[in-house]
């Protein structure tokens, strides 16, 4: 069911949209577009530093986690399966699952909706895009990138629980 709902979703593109789900894709590795966001919210002041800080934790964290699972899972991703129709992005040297992108999209996301609750549809949104976009341009499976969520989500709730222990500690 995986396969076959990738295979649709791949199969049935449409052209004008191929440039901004790509464009997704690009803005969602490395998580920049998060740390950009978090510098934003925080009003680019130095009273408010544990957002950036908390997306970059969340970043490195959900790039370890998904990295990790990645290595010992070892999924392959659609095109290595199924190599048409082509990817519209490069095909990554890594594992499929889960999605690296959703993992810190939602990570992040799920900080940063923590911080700033009145942004929280947009935030999950642009997570919500970014992993819909690895699936549309072809290089994961649904499934990579509803476990990216949820593995993302658990991350942010947990450098969200850690920052607020740090802060008790040091006071």
């Amino acid at each position: 069911m995986d396969a076959s709902l990738q295979r649709w979703i791949v199969e049935h593109r449409w052209g004008p949209l191929d440039p901004i789900l790509e464009g997704l894709t690009y803005v969602g590795s490395f998580g920049i577009v998060w740390l950009v966001l978090a510098v934003a919210l925080s009003g680019f002041s130095w009273r408010r530093p544990w957002r950036p800080v908390r997306v970059a934790v969340a970043i490195l964290l959900a790039e370890m986690v998904s990295g990790l699972l990645k290595a010992e899972l070892d999924r392959d991703r659609p095109p290595v399966a199924d190599p048409d129709p082509e990817p519209l992005v490069g095909l990554p040297a890594t594992n499929s699952f889960p999605s690296g992108h959703a993992t810190v999209s939602f990570a992040c996301a799920t900080v940063l909706a923590l911080t700033v609750p009145r942004l929280r549809w947009a935030l999950f949104a642009l997570a919500g895009s970014i992993a819909f976009s690895r699936v549309y341009v072809g290089v994961h499976y649904p499934l990579d990138v509803l476990a990216g969520a949820v593995l993302g989500a658990g991350v942010g709730l947990a450098v969200r629980s850690s920052g607020r222990l740090l802060r008790r500690a040091a006071t």
